[in-house]
């Protein structure tokens, strides 16, 4: 019973955290941005250009013909923060506690990226001592805001009857087996916060011949 306490005051406390996300990934920012990539480096450039020698730290994220980007962690007392720098994007601590890699980004920065994202794309993520490791993406999801100036809004699936609150949004993108979540807000309407976008991959030695034709499941 303790533990089941537990884990759902947890589940709650992470639905807060997302919903705070919800409002820093979509709100103005005024900075200097770094341009459109036109040709991405090659993985292996991409990859001495990111490590560090840091084993157990993320250093970089490489989708190919989309993005090659450094990958910068949350300060330890600040589970809020997302980078207000084009060209990088931000580790989610909070989705490491599950075992999984949340990556967020402003829609207006490296954010708008993440709509050049489909299902059978590989994604593969760079430690700071060179190694890797190879997902696929298996799932994308629009989801309206329902309340979009709420950060306890309910969120409409726009491809499909589904209602979700903000605590099931968390538990249906960052719970569950291992995989990566890119995650940003939809400008729709004039509404900066209109929606949200995740990008969902999965380990490449999990992928059976017709998963990529079906939802990622938890």
């Amino acid at each position: 019973m303790m533990l089941n306490t537990k884990t759902t005051q947890t589940a709650r406390n992470a639905s807060l955290l997302l919903a705070i996300f919800f409002t820093v990934l979509s709100s103005p920012i005024k900075t200097q941005a770094l341009g459109n990539v036109v040709t991405l480096p090659t993985f292996a450039d991409f990859s001495k250009s990111v490590q560090n020698g840091d084993a157990k730290t993320l250093r970089g994220v490489y989708v190919t013909d989309v993005l090659a980007l450094p990958i910068v962690q949350q300060p330890v007392d600040n589970a809020g923060y997302v980078s207000t720098t084009d060209g990088v994007i931000t580790q989610f601590g909070m989705a490491s506690k599950y075992g999984n890699v949340g990556l967020l980004a402003h829609n207006h920065l490296s954010g708008k990226l993440f709509s050049q994202l489909t299902a059978g794309q590989e994604v593969r993520i760079i430690y700071g001592d060179g190694k890797t490791e190879t997902f696929v993406i298996v799932e994308v999801l629009h989801f309206q805001a329902l309340q979009p100036t709420s950060p306890y809004s309910s969120f409409r699936n726009v491809d499909k009857n589904e209602t979700l609150t903000a605590e099931q949004m968390f538990k249906r993108v960052y719970f569950g087996d291992r995989h990566v979540t890119f995650q940003t807000c939809i400008n729709a309407d004039g509404i900066p916060s209109w929606g949200r976008l995740f990008v969902i991959a999965i380990p490449k030695t999990q992928i059976t011949a017709g998963q990529l034709n079906t939802k990622f499941q938890q």
